[in-house]
């Protein structure tokens, strides 16, 4: 069975992921952001233990995204860190480096968004800026060193112990507030169950297909916004308490409140084609999006 070295493994992702490494066999060998952090002597120390040197692959989940940061904060967590780790795996001879990074890269667009669809980094926060950085990287270390990089744009990942909008969100229709987004339904975003997520990372684990590939991964069944809500509503058995207010209303809004990118993501769409992920793995989301929200409405 494989020997992981798990980068954030206390994290929403990495807690799942170890679980479910652990299901299948993988010795898994965990370091925290702080760690990584830490003084090289102390990363060289884990590095260099009889235990990690022997290691198949590196998965790297620490990350900056779901909240502002400062430009040096997004530089040094998505960048300098990930550097860190790889310039370590490439020194022992580690096989392989898997970097979970994120469909937010992409901006929102009406139109299905496949790795052919043009990134425009200066309309991104510095969290997504940083993660390109990082990507770029990896994809140059790989041309350089031995060693293969799998790359996974993932968008909103949700599942038992989701925090953040989702939570929140979970939340406010369990309790029947009346939220206004009956009426967003013209638009259309990935998500991702946990459950799908650590399936796809482990296939990524030893699939010799994924080698140095930049994939895309969802549930493969999109959502607009207004029918995430009621699905929210339907695994807590609760009745569906959306108004119909008009779309016009939340761009007005944003434009009067400046808060025009937040609108953007409740209105605007960002799907995922995934049939490259699919194809190229012979991978298909073993999980239904039902089971991933019945999860995350568990409290």
């Amino acid at each position: 069975m494989s020997k992981v070295i798990l980068s954030g493994s206390t994290g929403f992702i990495g807690q799942h992921l170890n679980k479910h490494l652990e299901d299948k066999g993988s010795s898994i060998y965990s370091i925290s952001r702080s760690e990584i952090s830490a003084a090289e002597e102390q990363l060289d120390s884990f590095f260099n233990s009889d235990h990690h040197a022997d290691a198949d692959v590196v998965i790297h989940l620490v990350g900056a995204a779901h909240r502002q940061f400062t430009d040096a904060d997004a530089n040094f967590i998505n960048v300098e860190l990930t550097k860190k780790v790889l310039d370590r795996a490439i020194r022992l001879g580690i096989p392989r480096f898997i970097f979970l990074s994120s469909a937010n890269v992409y901006a929102e667009c009406d139109e299905a968004i496949s790795l052919d669809t043009v990134i425009d980094p200066s309309v991104l926060p510095n969290t997504m800026q940083s993660k390109l950085v990082a990507e770029e990287y990896i994809k140059q270390a790989a041309l350089k060193h031995a060693i293969d990089v799998v790359i996974i744009r993932s968008p909103l990942v949700y599942g038992e112990g989701v925090k953040a909008n989702f939570a929140t969100m979970m939340n406010l229709v369990g309790k029947k507030f009346p939220l206004p987004f009956r009426s967003i339904k013209n638009n259309k975003r990935s998500l991702v169950s946990v459950y799908n997520l650590v399936d796809f990372i482990q296939i990524c684990i030893d699939h010799s297909a994924a080698a140095n590939q930049t994939l895309l991964v969802s549930d493969g069944n999109d959502l607009s916004t207004a029918e995430m809500v009621a699905l929210m509503a339907e695994v807590q058995q609760k009745p569906n308490m959306t108004l119909p207010v008009p779309v016009w209303c939340f761009r007005i809004l944003g434009k009067i409140l400046g808060k025009q990118a937040i609108v953007e993501r409740l209105i605007g769409s960002l799907q995922l084609d995934i049939e490259h992920t699919k194809t190229t793995l012979n991978w298909q989301p073993p999980y239904s999006i039902e089971h991933g929200f019945k999860l995350a409405a568990k409290k």
